[in-house]
């Protein structure tokens, strides 16, 4: 039906006459000449339509925003002065010869030629007029590009593309499962895979040695902005490989997926951070290294005062006090401010937040001991500052490396609150304060804790899975699980986790070792993972792997806020699909055939 496409067309089709098709992006009428912007997946093009071709005129003059026409023309250049550089086709135009209309067009509930911000739910609800935007199209593009870009490379370094079943079998990874009942074996069900972990592990013991997959995953856990309840992976394995082999050769691929696709050079190695490190400076396993504020612990300096704010959790060695100094804040953060981030902080369980405002570097050279506190009082701003010894303080700056005008914010509680919240607040912090330094900071987080304590339900719980394999021996494992690290490395750009892995557990004795820390006895651990325990006892190489969210990639690669922008058809905030409206209710037909019976919630009964 087309000779070309819209945004193909430039000088070097000067005289033809083209035959194109797309949808009208825009109609002007210009005193008695008629120009129509055609747009195509591939860009615009100007068409002008004269009067002096009557039909054709009079058809132009009906159509309207987003209608569906094929034009046929003669390629010509723009008069001069009206040349669009921005545009291939810019220098160019088509004077039309016959305009058919394929299919007119109601009004669109929100205008495809803008960008301006339009309500995300309509935005889903009519998914097929979003996405004929260009901005949209062009996040398709470069999702197009990151996967073959993947692909690739992959088939490139001798991994092998293969596909693992959707309808598998329920097993405990960390989020809930989504489950479909199976008509065919009476009171049994499906699961959908939350990854194709133990698969691929399978596949590994089958002697695939290097393998690979773009893959849908499925997770039934809250929403945020960087998740969906259905979401695409690239997933790898590998035999014989360590650690370190396996994130250098990751690090490569990433590199040149940056490289080819967005034209960015990433830096030649990517560093390493233990996850003690991480917490530690950052308060967050996933540090945005763009962002030069650090956390500084200061607990050992406040086991004495009088404050019982500071001496509480000095003193608790499940708390953790720290300082973090920002640059400027005492000139640029005004006391509405603070109190805005105070309310902040609290959305991750932070009572308070205490702030010291650097108005002058104490000088105590030329003081008397009895007037130090003093002196410190007088350069420094704070309703706490009373409250501390001026050595206290004065240690808290240097710790800090504070300069005049700069500001401290204090965090002082559970070491697991201090982290959320003040590791929350300095993302917050420099963003807002356009503190990023550099554009893209990649670092591997590496050293994990095997597990964490679950104190109310008094048992561990993985870190990242059960397969995971620890950095120790069986025997030291079972001595002291609390204080084993696993070999599993995150992968974090800009303060995102892109994708993670680990080592696997290879030997059936370690495997059902983890499993029983876990708290899952040795008949359980037989009837959801039998066959993976099974499959070790068979000469099971050392393998290892990881996943990336591709999702995730794209979202960063096109500089969008959500991976919802990224994703053709994605859920809602409450996992719902307003374009289908799905989830929705099925037949009772359905579920008879089933055996499956709906219990109303409570207090929905009929009366």
């Amino acid at each position: 039906m087309r000779t070309h496409k819209c945004g193909e067309l430039d000088t070097q089709q000067l005289g033809e006459t083209v035959e194109i098709c797309g949808w009208v992006h825009r109609r002007r009428d210009h005193g008695g000449v008629i120009f129509i912007d055609l747009r195509d997946r591939a860009g615009l093009v100007q068409v002008v339509v004269d009067p002096d071709t009557a039909d054709t005129f009079a058809t132009a003059e009906s159509v309207r925003s987003e209608y569906v026409l094929r034009i046929s023309g003669l390629v010509r250049s723009r008069p001069s002065g009206t040349v669009n550089a921005n545009m291939r086709s810019g220098a160019i135009e088509i004077l039309a010869k016959e305009i058919e209309v394929l299919n007119e067009s109601e009004t669109p509930p929100f205008p495809v030629e803008s960008e301006i911000e339009v309500n995300e739910e309509l935005r889903l609800r009519y998914r097929y007029i979003d996405l004929r935007r260009v901005a949209m199209q062009e996040k398709m593009k470069v999702r197009r590009d990151v996967t073959r870009v993947l692909r690739n490379f992959l088939d490139d370094n001798e991994f092998f593309e293969i596909e693992t079943p959707y309808l598998t079998k329920a097993t405990p990874e960390g989020a809930r499962d989504y489950i479909v009942p199976s008509r065919t074996h009476e009171n049994a069900f499906f699961a959908l895979p939350q990854s194709p972990q133990l698969y691929k592990q399978i596949l590994m013991v089958a002697g695939m040695d290097r393998y690979y997959q773009v893959v849908r995953c499925f997770r039934d856990e809250d929403l945020r902005a960087d998740r969906q309840p259905e979401f695409t992976q690239l997933d790898i394995e590998t035999s014989f490989m360590t650690e370190d082999e396996i994130m250098v050769i990751m690090e490569e691929m990433i590199r040149q997926l940056f490289a080819k696709v967005i034209n960015v050079a990433l830096p030649a190695e990517f560093p390493r951070m233990t996850y003690q490190e991480a917490i530690a400076r950052y308060g967050i396993d996933r540090p945005d290294l763009r962002i030069p504020l650090e956390l500084v612990d200061i607990a050992d300096l406040l086991t004495t005062v009088d404050s019982k704010i500071f001496s509480g959790p000095a003193n608790d060695p499940k708390s953790r006090i720290v300082a973090m100094r920002v640059p400027n804040g005492g000139k640029v953060l005004t006391r509405k401010a603070i109190d805005e981030l105070t309310k902040f902080v609290g959305i991750y369980g932070a009572k308070g937040l205490a702030y010291i405002k650097v108005n002058a570097l104490p000088d105590l050279s030329a003081c008397d001991v009895n007037d130090r506190q003093a002196a410190v009082e007088e350069a420094l701003q704070s309703p706490i500052v009373k409250s501390l010894p001026w050595n206290v303080l004065m240690e808290i700056l240097a710790r800090t490396h504070v300069a005049e005008g700069d500001l401290i914010f204090f965090g002082a509680d559970k070491a697991h609150v201090v982290n959320e919240a003040m590791g929350a607040l300095r993302v917050k912090l420099g963003h807002d304060l356009n503190l990023l330094e550099g554009e893209w900071k990649p670092v591997w987080v590496v050293d994990f804790p095997m597990f964490d304590w679950d104190e109310k339900a008094g048992r561990y719980n993985a870190i990242h899975h059960p397969f995971t394999a620890p950095s120790c021996s069986v025997e030291e494992l079972v001595a002291n699980p609390g204080a084993a690290l696993s070999r599993a490395y995150d992968l974090v750009l800009n303060g995102t986790e892109v994708g993670g892995g680990s080592i696997r557990i290879n030997r059936s004795a370690m495997q059902q070792t983890v499993l029983g820390i876990l708290g899952i006895g040795e008949e359980e651990a037989q009837e959801k993972f039998g066959f993976l325990l099974e499959a070790l006892k068979y000469g099971a190489p050392p393998h290892g792997g990881l996943a990336f969210g591709l999702d995730r990639l794209v979202m960063l690669m096109t500089g969008s806020t959500s991976i919802r922008d990224v994703i053709a058809f994605p859920k809602t905030q409450s996992a719902a699909c307003p374009l289908v409206n799905a989830p929705a209710v099925v037949t009772d037909a359905q579920l008879k055939e089933l055996g499956i019976r709906l219990i109303k919630p409570a207090g929905k009964e009929k009366a």
